[in-house]
């Protein structure tokens, strides 16, 4: 029987762990949560998998973890004492040059959180409870976008809208507009399909790189939030459709 999600969990999930099958090049995550048990077990499963882990229970230790050494991506909870994990993003997206990955954790019903989280540059989010195993397949697939080479295609132009993979920038009615990496991923490989319909569980495939179910809401977020951004009556989209029982398309 799998581990049980995290959130509840008493000391028996501690020998559950995962499998000696999770092997990945290493790399550096910082976890962050002030509940002792979720950040022992999430860092216990990184490990296994082949992470150096850090940890911290409050906002101030985690700045001070990153200052002494950049992690390549934080778990972060959104709900900590003192510095909360909207802040706490804040000021490791202000006071570092190289891009660190985050991934928030937070509690159901948190969607506005959720949303400036996303705004602010997250790349990732989970609602608790969630599965350790799903965490670290999350962990992975962000990471493997980080190590990926720019994308070098031709510039796509269409009536008010310009994006451009090289610089990874988009101009809307000759005006540059702001794209977090996941919403410049998404836009772009919609505006390479258009015509396509896609179901969010092709998007959650082909953008986020998840080859299992997981929660699509991730992906009405995005949508949501690009369409705040590249179209001129978000209500009224001109680019990015709704196809009603199937999930999005990109009109050209």
């Amino acid at each position: 029987m799998g581990p049980r999600a995290l959130g509840g969990w008493d000391n028996r999930v501690m020998e559950t762990l995962v499998s000696d099958g999770h092997r990945h090049a290493c790399g550096s995550v910082l976890v962050v949560d002030d509940e002792p048990t979720i950040a022992e077990v999430v860092s216990r499963y990184l490990q296994r998998a082949g992470y150096q882990v850090r940890s911290a229970a409050d906002g101030p230790r985690a700045l001070q973890l990153v200052a002494e050494s950049r992690p390549d991506l934080v778990v972060l909870d959104l709900m900590l004492p003192g510095l909360n994990g909207l802040e706490v993003m804040r000021r490791v997206r202000d006071g570092t040059r190289e891009p660190i990955a985050i991934i928030l954790l937070t509690a159901k019903g948190d969607e506005s959180d959720r949303v400036v989280g996303l705004r602010l540059g997250a790349d990732d989010y989970m609602v608790k409870p969630f599965s350790p195993d799903e965490l670290v397949a999350r962990v992975d697939a962000v990471l493997r976008r980080f190590d990926t080479a720019p994308d070098s295609g031709p510039a796509l132009e269409f009536t008010g809208l310009m994006i451009d993979p090289a610089a990874r920038r988009v101009l809307v009615d000759h005006e540059e507009v702001s794209l977090t990496q996941r919403e410049f991923e998404l836009l772009l490989f919609f505006a390479r399909h258009p015509g396509h319909a896609f179901t969010r569980h092709e998007l959650i495939d082909q953008v986020w790189h998840y080859s299992f179910y997981t929660d699509t809401s991730t992906v009405t977020v995005h949508v949501r939030r690009l369409r705040a951004k590249v179209e001129r009556d978000p209500a009224r989209p001109r680019f990015l459709e709704t196809v009603w029982g199937v999930g999005y398309r990109f009109q050209a």
